[in-house]
């Protein structure tokens, strides 16, 4: 008998320490993300981001700057609903992939093919329980989707630097 679990096919004789990790992984991010957004209202800060430093910078409407590094774990496009990985995007330099790639090294261990695909088809909860094992692997902060025209890019971020915004 197979079971759907975060949109992953686990049988009764497939690994129960990868069905665990992903569950696991959805809870804390869950936690971590109302955390960041009690505290600093992640939810309803402008974002954005420079890649050739590796840094996401957050504004709030209460003058502070939230930067942190950050990692790219991939892009989920809203048109024809396809994810394509952070290890293997155009878009992408090799050290924002690096939470990616511990995400594939996971699907390699356990032989889950989503993890391992460069593209797959995909829903927006997916890319986010991908995103969510990527930031529990890489140890990270939090994680946030941003959007870019049409498409979604699902990023992690690591420790967090507050201060008053330049601007005020």
């Amino acid at each position: 008998m197979k079971e759907r679990i975060f949109g992953m096919m686990f049988g009764a004789r497939d690994d129960a320490e990868a069905e665990a990790t992903l569950l696991r992984a959805m809870e804390e991010l869950k936690a971590k993300t109302a955390a960041h957004d009690a505290t600093w209202h992640l939810g309803e800060s402008h974002w954005a981001v420079d890649m050739e430093t590796g840094r996401i910078t957050f504004t709030n409407r209460r003058g502070m700057e939230i930067v942190a590094p950050m990692q790219v774990i991939g892009t989920f496009n809203t048109r024809d609903d396809t994810w394509l990985w952070g290890w293997d995007h155009p878009s992408v330099p090799e050290p924002l992939a690096e939470h990616a790639r511990l995400a594939r090294a996971f699907g390699e261990k356990h032989g889950l093919e989503r993890y391992t695909t460069r593209k797959i088809v995909a829903s927006e909860a997916e890319a986010w329980e991908f995103t969510a094992l990527a930031c529990h692997l890489g140890g990270a902060q939090g994680a946030y989707r941003g959007p870019a025209g049409t498409t979604l890019v699902f990023m992690t971020f690591g420790e967090l630097t507050m201060r008053k915004s330049p601007a005020d």
